[in-house]
């Protein structure tokens, strides 16, 4: 028992009814503190512990006990004298806890691999006809309040499966560590899906889907699959996709404070400020229609100025990394606006998508900051005020759906293209939105995710007094790019990399 919650109550009550307990070494030993008789598997078995313990339940006289049909095997266990075991309790070695540290050697995690640990769970789960299983402490209160009666077969049958899954995940967390080392290929050829339920939500996209919230079962819960409100309504299919949405767009800003809001999961304003509350005033000034219903993420905290300002306005959700309780006070007085303040949670290994009879699994799109490959393909060049501004688009065009087109100024979005068929179309539903807010794009910068196809959507920006702009590159026609750019005299750095989000 590496887990051992509950496990001096479960025993007393079965020592109370009768039971002979079967334990080895510390388990026996907080056993024995809590003044319960236990009997040494090495007693049981005639044969000690032998290779620090590495060897102490691998013996007949315990798997046969556990494995044998009381309605077929009995003779063979009296002819061997061996008893037979009706309950078998074990938890397995803390392999993903050991190795989860930053300082566990790869010595210490061979160590954590247990093996008479699942061979006894899955002995038992094997014969639950005969035996019960628990491998969770969740579970003892359960069986523990049945005694003296055992539990019934569905009950029996129920457990059995848990353990199952609980030895499936184990193994699971042992081979993608031990898969760590082997870097031959890319992409691997299984991947295992080893989730936990973490929290049933409200309902999935609409209101007739069930859904719920899982998370890796070898990390703790953390990040904002694991973040629990600090005030609001029960959380949604929806509300989570936006917030993710949200929070992965705030955490690539860059350093100064910022903001950005979202809804459908594309950013309508963004903006980076000398405070929270300039750079929401921005992010909101760039689709304040858009933004009524949204979800809205900072950079930094929130404190008791920001949260009343922000409570002016109709949002379904907040997040930040701290909220002060002066602010939690002020955000109290909407009692239907959700608070999240996410915790720190490792990147994902891999993304993915069902389709059709299967999963897409890919790498996540990384935040591409380092400028040391982006190239000036114009003659202009941007001075260093407008290569922030680039930069800064180039951070929220990454979060914009495909076809994504930015238009900002001043570190903040003044007009956002997302999700139409054609780029030019993008180009133009930007300028849209930024004359329906009351922007000018004169002098502002402009950001796609992709390369252009055609020249189209320079001559469109030109026309609106564009200055600059950030694209990959790497279309037949960049030439016919370039010379547009050329011709108005705008400004053109090529990253190299695109960022498409489907």
């Amino acid at each position: 028992m590496s887990d051992k919650r509950g496990l001096a109550e479960l025993g007393q009550l079965l020592v109370d009814h009768d039971w002979r307990i079967l334990s080895t070494g510390g388990t026996a030993s907080v056993l024995r503190n809590a003044g319960l008789a236990v009997t040494d598997i090495a007693e049981h078995t005639g044969f000690p512990e032998i290779m620090g313990g590495r060897v102490k339940t691998l013996h007949p006289t315990v798997h046969a006990g556990i494995l044998a049909r009381r309605d077929v095997d009995g003779a063979v266990l009296a002819d061997h004298g061996i008893d037979p075991i009706d309950l078998v309790v074990v938890n397995l070695y803390p392999f993903a806890d050991t190795v989860a540290r930053s300082d566990c050697t790869d010595d210490e995690a061979i160590e954590q691999i247990d093996v008479g640990g699942p061979a006894m769970l899955r002995a038992a789960a094997k014969n639950h006809a005969h035996v019960c299983v628990l491998c969770d402490p969740d579970d003892y209160a359960e069986v523990g309040a049945l005694l003296p009666r055992r539990p019934d077969p569905a009950l029996r049958r129920r457990l059995a499966a848990k353990a199952f899954k609980h030895t499936a995940a184990y193994d699971a967390q042992i081979g993608r560590y031990l898969a760590r080392s082997d870097d031959t290929e890319t992409m691997p050829e299984r991947v295992e899906l080893d989730l936990q339920r973490d929290a049933v939500l409200r309902y999935g996209e609409n209101p007739h889907q069930a859904a719920a919230v899982y998370r890796p079962s070898d990390q703790p819960s953390g990040g904002l699959a694991g973040t629990i409100p600090r005030q609001g309504k029960a959380l949604s299919y929806n509300n989570l996709l936006d917030a993710d949405a949200a929070w992965s767009a705030a955490l690539q800003l860059g350093d100064r404070p910022g903001c950005v809001i979202i809804k459908h999961t594309n950013p309508c304003g963004a903006a980076l400020g000398d405070t929270p509350i300039a750079a929401w005033q921005s992010a909101l000034a760039c689709d304040p229609t858009s933004a009524f219903g949204g979800i809205v993420a900072f950079n930094r905290s929130v404190d008791h100025e920001l949260a009343a300002v922000l409570i002016e306005r109709f949002l379904e959700v907040v997040l930040a990394p701290e909220v002060t309780a002066e602010a939690l006070e002020v955000l109290a007085t909407k009692p239907r606006l959700r608070v999240l303040v996410p915790s720190p949670a490792p990147d994902p290994s891999w993304e993915l998508k069902a389709i059709n009879g299967g999963w897409l699994v890919q790498q996540p799109d990384r935040p591409d900051t380092d400028r040391q490959h982006w190239s000036v393909a114009t003659e202009a060049r941007p001075d260093s005020g407008t290569l922030e501004d680039l930069a800064f688009a180039w951070s929220v065009v990454t979060a914009v759906r495909s076809n994504a087109i930015v238009y900002a100024r001043d570190q903040a979005t003044v007009g956002i293209g997302a999700g139409q068929m054609s780029r030019v179309d993008s180009a133009r539903f930007g300028v849209l939105k930024a004359e329906d807010a009351g922007q000018s794009l004169d002098g502002a910068v402009m950001a796609s995710d992709a390369f252009f196809p055609f020249a189209d959507s320079i001559e469109a920006a030109a026309a609106h007094g564009i200055r600059a702009v950030i694209q990959p590159g790497g279309s037949m026609r960049d030439q016919e790019v370039i010379d547009a750019c050329n011709r108005h005299g705008i400004a053109m750095i090529m990253t190299g990399q695109r960022h498409f989000r489907h």
